[in-house]
């Protein structure tokens, strides 16, 4: 039906090792996207399988069809079939009756003539609130003006900072595997921040992600740094606990992949 809610579900299963690069969902003709749902992954010894569900509706009536969605595993090219979609709007019975349409019926409401006194008594009440916030605000006393410091390095040279520094500090083993990579994310993020002026600390790591196709990284530092966030989301709210391999892969592909950044965003 017209509005109606559809769910669009993608799924693809890849060899492990393979780089691969998710399918575009930018837009489809003739819907709208109502939600993207974030990429989930499962990981097994020889394949990953990526998950996501998007929420799509249409109000143009007719039979379209939502395209082919291309998936590109190692530099090839794979297709989805086409789905056809029938929008149409609910059905009208005639034999049912006609109701026209009245006029305004006007209905006194005694409660308008106490109107004016409920007003006249919130605007005072509002006034003396105003006046006894102000007198207090004014016997406070005033705390000394803090200064914000400013990095005087490049969000490059802060970022690589303060990969050494977590570096030194020993790591998963010194620091705890959610401290690790709660730090190590936060790294990145400031970074983007710095460097494009974008509101990464508040986005998720699924809309970071997404945020991150646009820079237009080699296919299998995308994946790789993409997976650095699914797993760094897995320690942080699964109680993951990877293996000190995979805590030193993570480091170094944020720590890579701040430095492509670096060369690609203008």
């Amino acid at each position: 039906m017209i509005g109606e809610p559809v769910e669009l579900k993608l799924e693809a299963k890849i060899p492990a090792g393979s780089a691969a690069k998710w399918f575009p969902v930018d837009s489809i003709a003739h819907f709208e996207f109502i939600d993207k749902g974030k990429i989930d992954t499962t990981i097994t010894s020889d394949s990953r399988t990526y998950r996501q569900t998007l929420l799509i509706t249409s109000f143009d009536s007719g039979r379209w069809a939502l395209p082919a969605f291309p998936l590109t595993i190692d530099n090839k090219e794979y297709l989805t079939d086409s789905l056809p979609v029938s929008v149409a709007y609910s059905n009208f019975d005639p034999k049912q009756d006609y109701h026209d349409i009245k006029e305004i019926i006007e209905v006194e409401n005694t409660a308008t003539r106490y109107i004016n006194w409920v007003l006249l008594a919130l605007a005072v009440l509002s006034l003396l609130a105003v006046i006894y916030f102000l007198r207090k605000k004014a016997d406070k006393p005033r705390e000394p003006v803090i200064k914000k410091t400013i990095s005087k390095l490049s969000p490059l040279e802060e970022a690589v900072q303060a990969l050494e520094g977590l570096r030194q500090r020993g790591y998963a083993e010194q620091t705890g595997a959610k401290t690790f990579h709660t730090e190590l994310n936060d790294i990145l993020r400031r970074y983007l921040y710095r460097k494009t002026n974008i509101a990464t600390m508040e986005k998720t790591s699924g809309e970071l992600t997404l945020q991150l196709n646009k820079f237009d990284l080699p296919a299998a530092n995308f994946t790789a740094l993409a997976q650095a966030l699914k797993m760094s989301d897995a320690v942080k709210f699964a109680k993951y606990q990877p293996a000190p391999d995979e805590n030193d892969l993570a480091f170094e592909t944020i720590k890579k992949s701040v430095q492509e950044l670096d060369t690609i965003i203008s």
